[in-house]
């Protein structure tokens, strides 16, 4: 499909509703769709993605404020008409070959009625493209815009419900207040969220995001860390065993053992076949990560500080530990310690890990994890933000489904 977005401005521009766009115009991209923005600032930043600049698009535009400061006072000039003209036909000549128009904000709030009014005069043609409007605000139901509203065109735009347009808001806040505004049934009005970049926001190291790719760990709920060498004193089957019986409670549970085979000790690859053969036969596969199978050298702490960030809760069974730094960074980075009840363990955590005995069963411990992660607000609202607004999952469950006609309210 041809698609078109259109706002007063577009990246580089830093803003909200810029971010979106440029999220946006990256998705549609990448589902293989021909894309096009057209705003008033802003320049290419993505050569998949084509930009034109149409500076009277711009909120800023010298002669779009001089227009706004009359309207503001409830004067239509007559130059505001001319404005109106001269952007439907730079409209036309850019969106005639679309397939869907997207204007986010440009038909929800005054910045520039002129373009709204160009729109609108656009899509009561019969060759107007497929069009929604995208409302992060609204200008109608926000108090600190009302001196500069009045009745009548061309400031009835805004609250009015276009004919041939697909509403769309960020939040069910914005859904209830437009569907109030323009008279119209929830049910007409779609809300998809707007989302995060998780590895942008992670700063994740390329090694790392790699990882997350091969393994899917974003999909994993809970992630659990466990930060060792491969070797028999860290007791990592018991680890294997523990995740086994959780799986029975949070069939997404997964776990990444980071290190690589003990350096000392040649009988370290023996235990690791015993751990890869424990993983099959208690139906691990795909749950339990050892990234010594993907690369056998030691990670660089960058890539160890990332797992540390992308976790949900760090599992440390040892046997036996001279110190724990494990549980140190588990703190400095908010996650729940979940550690085998040993002295250097308890020094280091006090009252703030939870503790297992070594003879406990794996489902007894299992148990206690899930009541632990269950009341933890944090983890809990993390594992939610990362199941349902990364920007991939916005797209598979909104954004297609909105293209294709089968996005409803």
């Amino acid at each position: 499909m041809k698609i078109v977005l259109v706002h007063y401005s577009a990246p580089p521009i830093i803003g909200g509703v810029e971010s979106v766009i440029g999220h946006h115009a990256r998705l549609f991209a990448d589902h293989g769709h021909a894309v096009r923005i057209l705003a008033g600032r802003g320049a290419m930043f993505d050569e998949r993605v084509q930009f034109i600049e149409v500076p009277l698009f711009d909120s800023r535009h010298p002669d779009i404020l001089a227009v706004k400061n009359e309207l503001d006072q409830g004067h239509v000039p007559d130059r505001f008409y001319d404005l109106v003209d001269k952007l439907y036909l730079l409209l036309r000549q850019q969106v005639e070959d679309a397939d869907w128009i997207i204007a986010h904000n440009v038909c929800s709030l005054h910045k520039n009625l002129a373009l709204t009014a160009a729109l609108h005069r656009w899509t009561c043609t019969e060759n107007c493209p497929r069009i929604i409007l995208w409302h992060h605000d609204l200008a109608w139901t926000t108090p600190r815009y009302q001196p500069e509203l009045h009745n009548g065109y061309p400031w009835d735009l805004l609250r009015k419900d276009w004919e041939k347009a697909q509403h769309v808001t960020v939040s069910r806040l914005r859904q209830r207040e437009l569907a109030g505004l323009l008279g119209i049934p929830l049910a007409r009005i779609c809300v998809i969220p707007n989302g995060l970049d998780f590895y942008t926001f992670y700063k994740v190291e390329e090694k790392t995001r790699r990882f997350i790719e091969q393994l899917d760990l974003f999909t994993c709920e809970p992630l659990f860390l466990l930060p060792v060498r491969i070797t028999p004193r860290k007791n990592i089957e018991f680890a294997l065993e523990i995740l086994a019986a959780l799986r029975n409670r949070l069939p997404e549970a997964a776990l990444v053992v980071t290190g690589p085979l003990g350096a000392h000790n040649p009988r370290n690859q023996q235990y690791f076949e015993r751990l890869l053969e424990l993983r099959q036969r208690l139906g691990l596969k795909g749950a339990v990560h050892f990234l010594a199978e993907v690369i056998p050298e030691t990670l660089p702490d960058s890539v160890i500080v990332d797992f540390y960030r992308l976790a949900d809760a760090l599992l440390l069974p040892s046997r036996e530990e001279g110190f724990g730094i494990p549980v140190l960074e588990a703190g400095l980075s908010r996650l729940p310690v979940f550690c085998a009840d040993i002295p250097p363990l308890r020094e280091i955590g006090g009252e703030q890990i939870v503790t297992f005995a070594l003879d406990e069963s794996p489902e007894v411990i299992a148990q206690r994890i899930e009541t632990v992660l269950q009341q933890n607000s944090i983890c809990a609202l993390r594992r939610r933000v990362r199941r349902e607004y990364g920007w991939g999952q916005i797209y598979e469950t909104h954004l297609a489904k909105l293209l294709e006609g089968n996005e409803s309210g």
